[in-house]
């Protein structure tokens, strides 16, 4: 019986390993052919590309695993054997062929294909037309895949099979279920936490090498079924939409200021757990700090936050952007930019390493360094689930800035106010527990955060240093009917707090102001000259709008009104600050408006979806 077993996944064993060393090829010739575009290949990059391709062939060949081994007389039968013969060989090679589309591709939008273009999603009836032009314009390509065909087929065929009779037994079936466990495991990359994510493939060699460690399969089966894929829309022409809404940003000064750049991002701490009895920290920073009363989310969930505040990238999409197919688009965030310009980058977070995505994004984005709970050294402060308390995680952050060249740029993500809402022991019933389960812990971080300027005051790093906070978005608990609204959903505090520096005032600012426009608002404070694409503003600019997305509906704020928008019809118009719940609808009474303010998002709609679907989000593309 061992014999029939060892036989039969020999058998398996030679097939699988012939696709993988296919697929080796394939990233050798795509090496080659976009050389001029990628950097030079490493031996790192290498086992990040046999990484991924284990990945997608495990999933690929779960099921052939189980035909191959799965015992029983039919084994023996000559239909089945040609059955699983040729539906292997079949099932590969058109997979592996998704390869050879990325090598022209590739110089279009810069990452691999999704599933989305593979099926010509919302462009089937141009796929005739499409593909007709591709054949004849890159006629190589098909040759490649036929050549492959006939090599793979020469070679698949030589690996022979002897058939031994075989019947059904249970260790039989347990063995074959062993190996689909294994193929199952090399799928999903491993045993961490979370399966292996399109955006994983940028620490095996930089974002500009992403394509080469990644294979087309791969990108293909992560983004088969998900609702991702942004529309082509054209309300304009391209001229008179650059005349509504441009994002390209220039800014232009003699000389930088070199300011030290802190930016801490809340976990949860959404504008309505303020002047409630539960933050007076940070109710007495909005008195003494430049105070957005009117600030807002660009993002429902965590992870949405990143790319917003670092990239001035807005979530305008059912998948948030981090997960999605778009994660690895060239972008010019602020770690690069500040990069360029001397500064020392790091990224704090701490939680588990993996979690969110944001070690990865971090990667992405250019910060130098990523801490989280694997680097952190102090006091024994894990929580039991999420990672470390606020208030420890917050002094060891004090500490590694201690260490930094100066200027620097860091980012702090605190985590206490995330669900379990787990706060210290020695802390229990220390702080108002309000009404809602998350009030507590907000009350911790409240703390947690006056502890941190408490000891920040004491650096000499302090007085050169421009404080931003906010939060990643509103808490799940809202109290008042006002927060549950569109717009009250989004509100958040946003601040600036600037020590020993009058050109930012202390006051309190009506003008709406999102996530995304803390980066063009740094370029304007620190002086750096440089062209950007973004979808927010400066802080010193006139412009009065927000923009976010949820639940397929597009909310836009400009000024007192808000537009309910669902991608082609106004739902609904509201002059939110004289009717914070929503209860009048004047879209039929303020037609004007409706139009104005329709003609601005279906502008910024169209900008957004087709420079992130393209890869255009720097300037130089």
């Amino acid at each position: 019986m061992k014999k029939i077993y060892s036989q039969n996944l020999l058998l398996f064993l030679k097939r699988f390993l012939l696709v993988f060393l296919f697929y080796q090829l394939c990233r050798v010739g795509f090496y080659f052919y976009n050389s001029h575009l990628l950097d030079t290949w490493s031996f790192k990059t290498f086992l990040g590309g046999v990484r991924f391709d284990l990945s997608a062939l495990g999933y690929v060949n779960i099921l052939f695993a189980l035909l191959h081994l799965v015992p029983g007389n039919f084994q023996t039968q000559k239909g089945y054997q040609k059955f699983l013969y040729y539906s292997f060989f079949i099932t590969n090679i058109i997979i592996l062929c998704l390869n050879y589309v990325d090598y022209e591709y590739f110089k279009f939008i810069g990452r691999r294909s999704t599933y989305a273009f593979i099926t010509a999603s919302g462009m089937e009836q141009e796929l005739p037309g499409l593909l007709k032009s591709y054949i004849v314009n890159y006629w190589w390509i098909p040759l490649f895949m036929f050549f492959s065909f006939i090599l793979f087929w020469l070679l698949y065929r030589k690996i022979n099979y002897k058939i031994i009779y075989s019947r059904f037994s249970f260790g039989g079936l347990f063995f074959a279920l062993l190996l689909a466990t294994v193929m199952l495991i090399l799928g999903r990359g491993g045993f961490q936490p979370k399966p292996l994510r399109l955006v994983d493939a940028a620490q095996y060699g930089g974002l500009k090498n992403t394509a080469l460690v990644l294979n087309t399969p791969f990108s293909v089966l992560k983004t088969a079924g998900k609702n991702e894929v942004l529309e082509d829309v054209h309300f304009f022409k391209d001229e008179e939409l650059l005349t509504i809404f441009n994002p390209v940003q220039t800014f232009k000064y003699d000389s930088i200021n070199n300011k030290n750049v802190v930016l801490l991002i809340v976990e949860s701490f959404g504008r309505e757990n303020m002047h409630r009895g539960l933050t007076p920290f940070m109710d007495s920073l909005a008195l003494n700090s430049y105070f957005f009363e009117n600030g807002f989310a660009n993002g429902k969930v965590s992870i949405d936050a990143v790319p917003s505040a670092i990239s001035s990238i807005p979530s305008l999409m059912n998948r948030t952007y981090i997960t999605s197919s778009y994660a690895l688009n060239d972008v010019y965030p602020l770690p690069k930019i500040l990069n360029s310009n001397g500064y020392h980058t790091a990224f704090f977070h701490g939680a588990f390493n993996g979690s969110q995505n944001f070690d990865q994004y971090a990667n992405v984005a250019g910060f130098k360094e990523y801490y989280g709970k694997n680097e952190y050294e102090g006091p024994e402060a894990f929580d039991g689930s999420w990672g470390i308390f606020d208030e420890e995680f917050m002094q060891f952050f004090s500490k590694r800035l201690d260490d930094f060249s100066k200027p620097f740029f860091a980012t702090l993500f605190t985590i206490s106010s995330h669900a379990p809402y787990t706060i210290p022991n020695k802390y229990k019933n220390k702080f108002p527990k309000g009404v809602a389960d998350i009030h507590e812990s907000i009350a911790y971080t409240d703390y947690s955060l006056k502890k941190f300027f408490e000891t920040a005051k004491t650096k000499d790093w302090y007085n050169n240093t421009i404080f931003i906070i906010t939060a990643d978005h509103t808490s799940s608990e809202p109290q008042e009917e006002h927060w549950k609204t569109n717009v009250g959903k989004f509100r958040i505090p946003i601040l600036f707090l600037t020590p020993g520096d009058e050109s930012i005032p202390v006051k309190k600012v009506e003008k709406n102001f999102q996530q995304i426009d803390i980066l063009p608002s740094l370029m304007d404070y620190l002086q750096i000259t440089t062209q950007i694409i973004s979808y927010g503003k400066s802080y010193k600019s006139e412009n009065d709008f927000v923009v976010n997305y949820l639940d397929n509906i597009y909310n836009y704020e400009q000024g007192d009104y808000y537009l309910a928008f669902d991608g082609k019809n106004t739902m609904g118009l509201y002059n939110w600050k004289k009717d914070p719940e929503l209860k009048t609808n004047l879209k039929n009474t303020e037609p004007e408006k409706v139009k104005e303010m329709e003609s601005f998002l279906k502008a910024y709609i169209q900008s957004f979806n087709h420079r992130v679907k393209n890869n255009l989000l720097t300037v130089d593309k």
